[in-house]
Formats: structure tokens, C-alpha cells, sequence
């Protein structure tokens, strides 16, 4: 038998997976990194060339986006219908609001970021309630249809979420109409083994689509992105360089050599990888080289002050675990209740509201490095002198 058959043998019954890029999406939420325009056309260009299908761009959370520059820019380089822009959703009201602005923008195709651990449900929702959680997620997915999007909706926090809540959960979004579903293993948590356990008890609902988004904390991205598509997922999320928050993301490069070589897939231009990974770690200015997992610099450096005060929401391991340290990290994502966890008791002698405005000025227009708590504080200090 020739090799290229054997190889075909081990391919699971529902084919090949479909691959996504999340480079423009979840690096936006890591600490610090900030493409431009110019970046996200360049790097979209690239993954659409290596025959990824899905470029995800920006993030909107309600009028006016912040990324509306990233996603006109993707837009224009490989068309609204390879792209797709996550949605935040908070509450009802909300909602509407960040789909007009969707709408707006030319975006077909959202994934709403929705928070199902009763941690971060608690956290994000104000509410654990498994009931109130389904009705959020029912009303923004029949908002969104009713609106013409191509809806993925999503398990934030999905791999540390119990099945029982987990699964009447996904089978409430396909009732209401949703596309695709993706478990966001957001806190690296799993083991293979156990991906493909929480894999299983979700591709058994009828007519579910399933995809995988693994973050690198543990060194496991790939190998659970591997589980979760033998337990029958049909979609895998990946990054540029394997960039993002909290230890990384599953490296689109190793992603797609290990199918090349597990499963003899050639479908994707695998020339272009190179010059994609360096234009990614170019354009968030981390130098050469990615490194993953929780000895990074970057491992435990957060821009939310959600985050910065509830960090057990985020992490596995404490970093003092492995010697390393919890950090602020920003550029210009400054807001005032950031600036406020930064200063502390300085805080009371500032007023925070016109000086997260001055700051955020003066990083747009100096195009400065990037800041930590210290630095934030020593321009207070040159705040209040002027």
C-alpha cells in the first residue's frame, strides 16, 4: 500500500478539518499587541494564499468599534465572505447595538464570545444561572439570524465547563439557529484524552458543527486540536506563529505540517508560512520569535483590569509557580478603571478619567513602547507636574 493511501485510512468520517486563523483576533486581545491596517491586509492576504478559509478579524463590542480600521482592511484584502469578527455579548440591549455595528462594517459573519464556566459567566454575565445563560445566548443568535449573519457561537471558557451544563447549552444555540459552535478551551485545562471526551458529548447532538480554539499554557495546543477533530470537530482555530493571550495559541505551521504528515493533507501552500509567521510576530513587535507556554514573559501580562483582579478566572497555575510573574502590559487600550488598578492609592490624588485620556494621547502620537504598572504610575507623577 503506498504510503499516501495508509495515511488517507486514518482520516475521520467527517473529512478533513476546515482551518480558521484567529491571528487578527486573539492577538488583538493579548497584551500589548496592536496590528495595524497594513498588517492585518498583509497577513490576511497570506493566510487566504495558504488556503485557510476563515480570517477572524477585530472585535466589536458596540458602536464605533475599535477595530473597524482591522476589519475594512481584511475586508478589502480578501472580502467580507472569508472573514468573520467576533461579537461580545454582555446583555440583550448590547447585543443589537454590536450587530449594527457589524452591519455596518460589512461584516457576514460573527462568532459571539459567550462565557459558560460559572466562573466566568459569574464574572462577565453577573449571573452563573445555566437558565439565563442559554436565554442570553438564544436571543443574540436569533438577533443575528434575523439579521443575515453566518453565526458561530461560542464556549468561552468551554473546556473547564462540566457537561451537563455544557451540552444543553450547545443544544439551545443550534435550536435558536446557530451555524457552528466552538469550544474555546480558553484556560489551557485538558489533556488530549479528555478533549476528546468534552469533543464527543457535543458532536453527539444532531446537526452540530463543532470547532476547536486550544490555547498553548500547557504545550498542548495541537495535540488537543488533534483530539477534539478524531472526537469530530470539523473546524480548528490556529494563529500566525502560534501568537495570543496567555501562553499562546495553536501555531498554524505545526498545525498544518502535522496534518500534511498524520493524515497526508495537501491541500494548503505550505511556502507561505514563513514569511506569515514573521509578518505576524513583526507586527505585534515580539521580535523574531514566539515562545509559548508559562515561562514567557508574556504568559501572565494582561491589559484587562478584569483580569488583573480576578487572574484565577484566567490562569491554571499561579505564575509564581514556575518563577514567573503576573504583569500589566499595554499601548494605547487604556481605560480608566486600568489606570486606576495601576495607580492604586495614587488613584485619589489624580483624576484618572482626564489622565487615561492625556496618556492614551500621548502613546498614539509618540507611537510609544509598551507600559507596565511602574510606567504607568512615573506618568502620573509627570502628569500632575504639568
Amino acid at each position: 500500500m503506498a504510503p499516501a493511501e495508509h495515511l488517507k485510512e486514518n482520516v475521520p468520517p467527517q473529512g478533513l478539518p476546515h482551518l480558521s486563523d484567529a491571528t487578527l483576533r486573539d492577538s488583538a486581545h493579548m497584551a500589548g499587541v496592536e496590528f495595524g491596517p497594513k498588517d492585518a491586509a498583509h497577513i490576511a492576504d497570506l493566510l487566504v494564499r495558504t488556503g485557510v478559509e476563515l480570517v477572524e478579524v477585530g472585535m466589536i463590542s458596540g458602536p464605533s468599534s475599535k477595530d473597524a480600521d482591522l476589519i475594512l482592511a481584511t475586508h478589502e484584502a480578501v472580502g467580507p465572505e472569508r472573514s468573520l469578527s467576533l461579537v461580545v455579548v454582555r446583555d440583550r440591549q448590547q447585543v443589537v447595538k454590536a450587530l449594527d455595528e457589524a452591519k455596518r462594517l460589512g461584516v457576514r459573519s460573527v462568532m459571539f464570545s459567550i462565557p459558560t464556566s460559572e466562573q466566568h459567566a459569574a464574572l462577565k454575565l453577573s449571573s452563573s444561572s445555566t437558565k439565563y445563560l442559554i436565554a442570553v445566548a438564544r436571543a443574540a443568535i436569533v438577533a443575528a439570524k434575523e439579521r443575515g449573519f453566518h453565526v458561530t457561537f461560542s464556549g468561552e471558557d468551554g473546556a473547564r465547563t462540566p457537561k451537563e451544563r455544557l451540552v444543553p447549552y450547545v443544544e439551545a444555540g443550534f435550536e435558536a439557529g446557530a451555524d457552528r459552535f466552538r469550544l474555546a478551551e480558553t484556560v489551557a485545562y485538558l489533556s488530549p484524552w479528555q478533549m476528546e471526551e468534552q469533543i464527543r458529548s457535543i458532536t453527539a447532538i444532531d446537526g452540530s458543527e463543532i470547532e476547536i480554539h486550544s490555547h498553548n499554557m500547557l504545550g498542548m495546543a495541537v495535540a488537543n486540536s488533534l483530539a477534539a477533530y478524531r472526537a469530530g470537530a470539523k473546524w480548528i482555530s490556529a494563529t500566525a506563529g502560534g501568537i495570543g493571550e496567555r501562553g499562546g495559541n495553536a501555531p498554524l505551521a505545526e498545525l498544518l505540517t502535522s496534518l500534511r504528515v498524520i493524515y497526508g493533507d495537501t491541500r494548503f501552500d505550505l511556502s507561505h508560512l514563513t514569511e506569515l509567521t514573521n509578518a505576524a510576530l513583526r507586527g505585534a513587535r515580539l521580535g523574531d520569535a514566539f515562545q509559548s507556554g508559562p515561562t514567557a514573559p508574556h504568559a501572565f501580562a494582561y491589559e484587562l483590569p478584569g483580569q488583573l483582579t480576578h487572574p484565577e478566572a484566567y490562569e491554571t497555575l499561579a505564575p509564581e509557580i514556575v518563577g514567573n510573574s503576573r504583569e500589566l502590559r499595554v499601548r494605547t487600550r487604556l481605560t480608566s478603571p486600568l489606570v486606576k488598578w495601576a495607580l492604586d492609592e495614587l488613584a485619589e490624588s489624580v483624576d484618572v478619567d482626564a489622565f487615561t485620556s492625556w496618556l492614551t494621547g500621548r502613546q498614539e502620537q509618540d507611537d510609544r513602547d509598551l507600559l507596565d504598572r511602574d510606567a504607568i504610575r512615573k506618568a502620573a507623577v509627570e502628569y500632575q507636574a504639568l
